[in-house]
């Protein structure tokens, strides 16, 4: 299973960091996803990480705003959210899927096996 913190409430322009880890295991050789669900929308790709950490990839909207990484212990991968807009409100889910090659990250949900309970970000403006 995987457990999300941080997340809450920022103005327009503020910065949130949202943490995931994996009950009783490390995420070492797993990617890691973070997508998010306004209400009434359906659940987008946002960022996700390779399990070796050497690659990542954005959605078009976070791209330079929001930053995916992970320590070298592997027990959390963090979700650092600078600039955000009130468009970014939603709830935030972060997912793993075990990496084979090193390299693997996707940007469909069903891909993923785990997935942590969510996380309210609200930005307000």
């Amino acid at each position: 299973q995987l457990v999300q913190t941080g997340g809450g409430w920022v103005q327009a322009g503020g910065s949130l960091r949202l943490s995931c880890a994996a009950s009783g295991r490390t995420l070492r050789n797993y990617a890691v996803g973070w997508f998010r669900q306004a209400p009434g929308k359906e659940r987008e790709f946002v960022a996700a990480i390779s399990g070796s950490l050497r690659s990542a990839i954005y959605a078009d909207s976070v791209k330079g705003r929001f930053t995916i990484s992970g320590n070298n212990a592997r027990d959390t991968v963090n979700l650092q959210m600078d600039s955000l807009t009130p468009q970014d409100t939603a709830i935030y889910y972060c997912a793993s899927a075990y990496d084979y090659s090193g390299g693997y990250h996707s940007t469909y949900p069903h891909e993923y096996d785990f997935w942590g309970q969510g996380t309210q970000v609200t930005v307000s403006s």
